[in-house]
């Protein structure tokens, strides 16, 4: 189930549209009934879940290392300069011992973080058009030197079969339900107390899901400390606008749906370093100097009034869960 929590409402003014509603609450990911099929338009530079495999199931008596794992993103292609930064991809492994067979399972863009963050601007459609699902991926074997050589690779907990078996089932209900990408976390400062507007929907928080699910079912896990990337935008209380039907149908705020569209603009792929730089000023201009940001949150449109210090990568220790007597998800 999903929900977000109305705790006040009031009307305000913002620039370029009519008087539209605001929400002070905390946004949490929607879940959905189904996941729909993506469309022909978005493409993937890099093909999703290549070796992809069906989860096996395991023997209920068979014993079950849990690994963490964690590499800077884009290390195949950039080696370890994302991670100069600490922005880190996660996944979890497993291994069998019966079989001796390793498993490798994360979460990620079906076509890639660019397309994940902002949408395509296409010619003869009014609205934002968005490529942005992100999905399980499971496959056999773990490549030990992706993630050891500047990365990790840890032993966090120990199951069985049937505790992995009962975590399967859990996968594929929060696969087909929570379908959407969502780069951003969203907080009113950095304070760590800080009201948190809208939360990210990315592989950490889909590792860090699992972790609480296999706790739930009475996983142990060792003392070992587990760092997660965040990338933070700061706002003051965002404001509704509406979806896509209401802000770019027939009968939508024509004033709005440029603004939203005239604010992507500059976010799109560059094909020479000119235009990256014209841009990147284009977006100083509109997030820093005039503090405006456009979010799109469970297929609906917020407003951010942008506020120092903008935006913060952070690199921060989420620890290892305790069971709970109610589980996650199924």
């Amino acid at each position: 189930s999903w929900g977000i929590c109305l705790t006040q409402w009031h009307l305000t003014q913002v620039p370029g549209s009519v008087l539209i509603i605001p929400c002070a609450s905390l946004s949490q990911c929607r879940r959905f009934d189904y996941r729909p099929k993506t469309d022909p338009y978005c493409q993937a530079r890099y093909t999703f879940c290549p070796t992809g495999s069906a989860v096996p199931v395991m023997k209920e008596e068979d014993v079950i290392e849990v690994y963490r794992l964690q590499a800077p993103v884009w290390e195949f292609k950039y080696g370890d300069l994302l991670g100069h930064l600490k922005i880190m991809h996660d996944a979890v492994g497993f291994r069998s011992a019966l079989t001796g067979k390793n498993y490798t399972m994360e979460w990620y863009e079906l076509f890639q973080l660019g397309n994940c963050t902002f949408p395509h601007l296409r010619p003869g459609m009014d609205a934002p058009f968005w490529c942005n699902q992100g999905a399980a991926c499971f496959y056999e074997g773990i490549d030990d030197a992706h993630w050891k050589e500047n990365g990790t690779l840890v032993l966090v907990t120990t199951i069985s079969g049937a505790m992995f078996n009962e975590m399967a089932k859990w996968v594929k209900y929060d696969n087909e339900t929570g379908i959407y990408y969502e780069t951003w976390t969203v907080q009113a400062s950095p304070d760590k107390k800080s009201t948190v507007w809208f939360d990210s929907y990315e592989c950490s928080k889909f590792i860090l899901r699992t972790y609480q699910k296999l706790a739930d079912l009475g996983a142990v896990f060792n003392k070992v400390q587990t760092n997660y990337t965040s990338i933070i935008l700061f706002s003051g209380e965002p404001i509704y606008l509406g979806n896509e039907t209401s802000i770019f149908g027939p009968q939508g705020n024509k004033t709005l749906a440029a603004a939203i569209r005239d604010f992507y603009y500059p976010f799109k792929p560059h094909k020479t370093v000119r235009e990256f730089f014209v841009d990147l000023l284009k977006i100083i201009d509109r997030v820093i100097l005039n503090h405006e940001f456009y979010l799109f949150y469970n297929l609906e449109y917020w407003f951010l009034p942008m506020k120092f210090p903008y935006l913060k990568i952070i690199y921060e220790e989420v620890p290892l869960p305790v069971g709970s007597k109610t589980s996650v998800g199924v």
